[in-house]
């Protein structure tokens, strides 16, 4: 079963979509298999990393933008290279294990729209396989 879901990004930021996740799970009615969760921006990206402690997105964006900064030799028109080196260093998706209904995630773990050209109106699809 594949959903789509829309997302406002007013700035660089790692958005928790955990829930959107798990109600797109609950709605497909598998109990057992993967879920597949897609970005289709060149400038974004998803992940999984830890969401109890914000400090974590904050070093994570710091972290990227250190690896990745603007230069002046970068030749791309629209200026935003350094987003699309980002997006490329994160990923364009994930895959969760479904187990009874749930995603499979560690105690700390949440799974993140990453935006890194705001502001934007984004999507991401959530495919569930299983039984």
């Amino acid at each position: 079963m594949l959903q789509e879901f829309s997302i406002s990004t007013p700035r660089e930021n790692f958005y928790n979509i955990t829930s959107k996740v798990r109600e797109a799970i609950s709605a497909s009615g598998i109990k057992g298999g993967i879920a597949v969760v897609f970005c289709p921006h060149t400038t974004a990206g998803i992940t999984i990393n830890e969401n109890a402690d914000p400090d974590v997105v904050h070093d994570m964006l710091l972290g990227l933008t250190k690896a990745y900064p603007d230069r002046t030799e970068f030749r791309h028109g629209e200026g935003n290279s350094a987003a699309h080196l980002k997006a490329t260093a994160v990923g364009s998706s994930v895959t969760v294990i479904i187990t009874d209904g749930n995603p499979a995630l560690g105690t700390w773990q949440g799974i993140y729209f990453c935006e890194f050209d705001p502001p934007r109106n984004r999507r991401y699809y959530v495919q569930v396989i299983g039984t």
